[in-house]
């Protein structure tokens, strides 16, 4: 770059020496001689004006103003006598050539760009703007990140943001634009002190997104929890539920190691973080403490996990989950060949109930209004609900996650699975509640329960059926030396998880009762005293006779039960369901079981059972001398029974057991031994008894004559089923002569094997 010379000034030359001045010989004055005349007399008047002298001073030389000598100049050597150097254009240093810089600031240069390109670039990068929790810090925060924050309070000076409540600085400068409350994006300029004091500017950004900064605290797991009472912990799991209560939105939040509540507070019934949502992926930042005996984090922050972080943690979860669910290795409680190649279906079972409660859903368990099917519910309910209160902090969790209802019929009705679904989505609904887990026992193996099943599985619902009825044909199965150990029936599209008897070549002498106490026990072992008698309940309940039976009467009698007061058990079990209906008479039933209540039970044992045999005697007063008795020409022994014309209406017993009661009168006249068949019928309805002797030498079954019905009196709308020798029929009343003509015709068909 060209600048004037500093040393000629730009001028060319430099002042090397002095000379006396030739003008004046070096007096500095010039000559007092001059001529008179008009001329020099004029030159002279000039010159005193010009220096402003008197008449009687001398006039100074003007060619060296008056000093005598004059300067000698020669060639300036800096710039050779062109007035002009080159220079750095940033420190003025004299460069050789024409360049422009120096060394030295071309290196600074060079830094400086560096610096520039490294501030673009983070500029650039710093596209994402960070939002602090209420629980960040200034030691959490980082002078390279753009941060979200509001304006507190404004002076002439400037204005103070606010990032959190822990965190604030001052923005310097003009803030005219700004008014108190404005919400504003910042960058650090100057961290002055970790105490606290911080300069901010604003970052004019246009777009960008906005990410959490969360305080960073390493993770704490759920099982941990105790111990950091009083603590700011971090946690991070799946939703399980969410509760509105008038207070804080309670949070049931579980992870790979347990549950735990959130309490969650903005506005007194308002709802906490609304865009979480059942089922996300969740990190919570909060204070443990304690609330009703339980252990309980107040929150202070909850964010949704990203897409990788979310799908880390549940596979993280569903791995320890699946390892926590799966049931102990545990012996039946009897030996048999059937419970044993039934037992990966039953360990199935045990394994997708205990998952469902570790996953916060709620167990709905179905079961026949019987002494067989209410055994069975019984016993699940006792291995259930202690892992339910175990896994879940609510005081009343076995309310939420765990509900048994009776069926009247012994299948999944439309009505039952109505009911069902219907509080099921309004749980969900109104307490954010999972979608239950429907466990079906004494039920839901026949043609009759696909069309609720298949409804239930419109809703993805979780089914898993523990039955003894006889499921129809087999699709495929699976035999080994002759015997069954495995097969498929129609139920099983619509059904998880399907123990039954019948698909390892078993038959329903092993009843639902046994089952599901087989499977309870594996579910929870430590039931297993508590519920050990309960299958001998059923078994008599039932009018089952096989091996297994007689080891489960050893196993009642080892708790002090005679068969006889078993019997009396199962027959008081009969008589309080039917006064329940579809209420589960929890506390009821629990006594006349002898699983709670044990100081209860001899007296309403007593009380209820003698009530019981004079409600039989009064309808079998009525019942006997009415009923219909014929030797078929094959050989068996056909009862018939008006039970609407010829028995109390709308009392117990019901036509049912009616029917029952009048068969087990006839055997005691004819013999065990014999080919009876006792229908008690109604205008519409139709209830079968049978002896073993007449499904043994004439293959009596209840569903094939319920199928032939079908096909014979298409018009009548029949349908039906149940044991091979106990089950039922319903029809149009205006064809009941006719379905009940053709019912014995079929009944009369039957020939010995």
């Amino acid at each position: 770059m060209k600048s004037k010379c500093p040393k000629c000034k730009g001028i060319g030359s430099v002042v090397v020496d002095y000379k006396e001045c030739d003008a004046c010989g070096g007096t500095g004055y010039e000559d007092d001689l001059f001529d008179v005349g008009s001329h020099f007399k004029g030159v002279n008047s000039k010159a005193k004006a010009k220096f402003d002298l008197g008449s009687d001073q001398d006039i100074p030389c003007e060619i060296c103003n008056g000093k005598g000598q004059v300067e000698v100049f020669e060639e300036c050597p800096n710039c050779n006598g062109t007035g002009e150097i080159n220079v750095c254009r940033d420190c003025g240093k004299v460069l050789p050539g024409e360049l422009d810089l120096c060394d030295e600031c071309k290196d600074k240069r060079k830094v400086e760009k560096m610096k520039h390109d490294e501030f673009e670039a983070r500029q650039r990068a710093a596209r994402v703007v960070y939002v602090l929790d209420s629980l960040c810090q200034m030691r959490d925060i980082d002078k390279d990140k753009l941060y979200k924050g509001k304006i507190t309070r404004i002076e002439r000076y400037g204005a103070f943001v606010s990032l959190n409540n822990n965190v604030w600085g001052l923005m310097r400068g003009d803030v005219s634009d700004y008014k108190v409350g404005d919400d504003i994006v910042v960058f650090i300029t100057a961290i002055k002190s970790r105490e606290g004091k911080i300069d901010f500017a604003p970052a004019f950004v246009e777009e960008y997104k906005l990410k959490r900064l969360t305080k960073s605290i390493s993770r704490t797991l759920i099982s941990k929890l105790e111990e950091k009472k009083g603590k700011i912990v971090r946690i991070a799991g799946e939703v399980q539920q969410i509760q509105q209560t008038s207070g804080p939105t309670i949070f049931i939040i579980n992870d790979e190691s347990g549950t735990t509540e959130i309490a969650a507070f903005d506005k007194a019934g308002e709802r906490s973080y609304p865009e979480i949502e059942l089922g996300d992926a969740v990190q919570v930042i909060g204070e443990v403490n304690e609330h009703g005996g339980k252990t309980q984090i107040e929150s202070s922050s909850m964010t949704k996990l990203g897409e990788e972080n979310t799908r880390k943690l549940h596979k993280l979860i569903d791995d320890a989950l699946n390892k926590r669910a799966e049931p102990q290795h545990v012996d039946f409680l009897v030996k048999s060949d059937v419970l044993n190649r039934l037992k990966p279906k039953m360990r199935e079972a045990a394994q997708r109930i205990r998952r469902a409660i570790l996953d916060g859903r709620t167990i709905l368990l179905r079961h026949h209004n019987d002494a067989d099917g209410i055994c069975s519910g019984v016993a699940m309910e006792k291995a259930i609900v202690p892992l339910i209160e175990k896994e879940n902090p609510s005081n009343d969790a076995q309310y939420y996650y765990f509900k048994r209802s009776p069926s009247k019929a012994p299948f999944y009705e439309l009505e039952d699975v109505v009911k069902d679904l219907s509080f099921a989505l309004e749980d969900q609904e109104r307490h954010g509640q999972k979608l239950p887990l429907i466990v079906l026992l004494d039920n839901g193996s026949t043609e009759e329960d696909i069309v609720a099943l298949m409804q239930a599985k419109i809703y993805d619902i979780e089914v898993v059926v523990i039955d003894h009825h006889s499921p129809g044909d087999l699709l495929t199965k699976d035999e080994r030396d002759g015997e069954i150990f495995g097969a498929t029936v129609a139920v099983d599209e619509y059904v998880d998880c399907h123990v039954n008897p019948y698909l390892v070549g078993g038959d329903s002498q092993l009843t639902a009762g046994a089952l599901a106490t087989e499977v309870a026990h594996i579910i929870n072992p430590n039931v297993k005293e508590l519920i050990k008698h309960l299958p001998a309940v059923a078994a008599l309940g039932d009018r089952a006779e096989n091996g297994e039976v007689y080891q489960y009467l050893e196993l009642a009698s080892q708790k002090g039960f005679t068969k006889e007061h078993l019997a009396k058990i199962a027959e008081c079990v009969d008589f309080e369901a039917y006064f329940l209906r579809f209420m589960n008479g929890r506390g009821i039933m629990d006594t006349i079981l002898a699983v709670d209540n044990l100081d209860k039970h001899e007296k309403m044992i007593d009380a209820l059972y003698n009530e019981y045999q004079k409600r039989i005697d009064i309808q079998l007063k009525a019942a006997l001398p009415n009923i219909k008795r014929t030797q078929l020409s094959n050989g068996i022994y056909l009862n018939l029974i008006d039970v609407e014309k010829y028995a109390h209406k709308f009392t117990f017993p019901a036509p049912g057991k009616t029917c029952g009661f009048v068969h087990d009168h006839v055997i005691k006249e004819l013999g065990e031994d014999k080919p009876i068949v006792t229908l008690g019928h109604g205008p519409d309805f139709g209830v079968f008894r049978a002896t073993d002797a007449v499904n043994e030498e004439y293959g009596f079954n209840v569903n094939d004559i319920v199928a032939t019905m079908i096909n014979r009196v298409p018009s009548a709308g029949i349908d039906g089923g149940g044991h091979e020798c106990a089950g039922s029929i319903k029809y149009i009343e205006g064809l009941g002569e006719e379905v009940l003509y053709k019912v014995v015709e079929e009944i009369q068909s039957l020939s010995k094997k």
